[in-house]
């Protein structure tokens, strides 16, 4: 039976979770999210692993993380276990690849990944990703606007604010 990790640690922002394979980080909760809510996420994605806690790349995440919300960290050097298909995958990672500080609407990913008309597509692989912050898909705005997100409009001002890509007082 295969391993999964899971640790929780306090940041500048809340309370957050975070889950890891063998392979790598493979699930992050957003600052105010439920632990029924991230074990529910755990149980969907990784039925038939058993649970551990702690795990290296947990305290690795654990530890950037806090120092990217403390503007002491830009990019994170973890080993990421990204589940999905194939183009959920390839758009992750060109939200992985959006600079702190700045952002990027979903048709400029579906053109960049070489998928111009696939910018719903990019908004669900966005929507579905389980690593958020590591991922930084708060970066992804709506070509009218912010869009949504998973944790919120407030939490989505909030990162972008920290990062300086969203000016105080500017939804």
């Amino acid at each position: 039976m295969n391993t999964l990790f899971v640790h929780s640690f306090e940041t500048s922002l809340g309370k957050m979770y975070v889950a890891s394979t063998k392979v790598g980080l493979a699930v992050v909760s957003l600052p105010g999210q439920s632990r029924s809510s991230f074990e529910a996420t755990l149980t969907r994605r990784f039925p038939r692993h058993r649970r551990e806690g702690g795990g290296v790349t947990n305290h690795l995440a654990g530890r950037q993380i806090k120092e990217c919300f403390k503007g002491k960290r830009r990019t994170f050097t973890i080993t990421l276990d990204i589940g999905g298909t194939e183009f959920q995958r390839l758009a992750l990672q060109q939200v992985r690849s959006i600079r702190y500080g700045c952002t990027m609407s979903y048709g400029q990913i579906a053109e960049s990944i070489g998928h111009p008309k696939a910018s719903r597509a990019v908004g669900s692989a966005n929507a579905r990703n389980l690593l958020p912050i590591v991922i930084p898909c708060h970066r992804v705005v709506a070509s009218h606007g912010l869009g949504g997100y998973g944790g919120g409009l407030a939490m989505k001002i909030r990162l972008l604010q920290l990062e300086g890509a969203l000016s105080a007082g500017k939804p």
